[in-house]
């Protein structure tokens, strides 16, 4: 058991070694083949995916603005007159064609009313001053 353990950890990676939880070596198992059959028990742990703010093709509104109700109600208003005038339309068109359209018809109340929301701008943390220390450094380590 031992040189057939050893042989296990090699096949596994260095990255999920510690995932392995228990493992066992079935050296009769009737599977015809010259192997040995091996049945483990692991842990995974699972990431969640982040969550993302409403976007149109990588465009952020302004979300906060509906709480005036001013806004509120003018959006309110755009977005009724876009879908009477979506409503009028003729069903002839494909079915991309619509989607454009009802896409569309939200997305242009949504840019006059709400505007877009400015993304900050960070500042990068790895400038010439740190390239400069980092070169200080290696000079007094030669």
């Amino acid at each position: 058991m031992g040189r057939l353990r050893t042989k296990l950890i090699t096949l596994i990676d260095r990255r999920w070694h510690s995932s392995i939880l228990d493992v066992q070596s079935f050296s009769r198992a009737d599977c015809r083949t010259d192997h040995y059959l091996l049945v483990a028990k692991f842990r995974e742990k699972l990431a969640g995916r982040k969550q993302t703010a409403q976007t149109f093709g990588g465009e952020r509104f302004n979300l906060r603005k509906l709480h005036d109700l001013k806004v509120r109600k003018q959006y309110h208003i755009e977005t009724t007159n876009r879908r009477a005038a979506f409503e009028n339309l003729s069903n002839e068109e494909g079915i991309n064609r619509t989607w454009e359209n009802i896409k569309e018809d939200m997305k242009t109340p949504a840019t006059e009313s709400l505007d877009l929301h400015e993304v900050k701008q960070y500042k990068p943390w790895f400038d010439e001053g740190c390239l400069g220390f980092l070169y200080q450094r290696k000079q007094a380590k030669m």
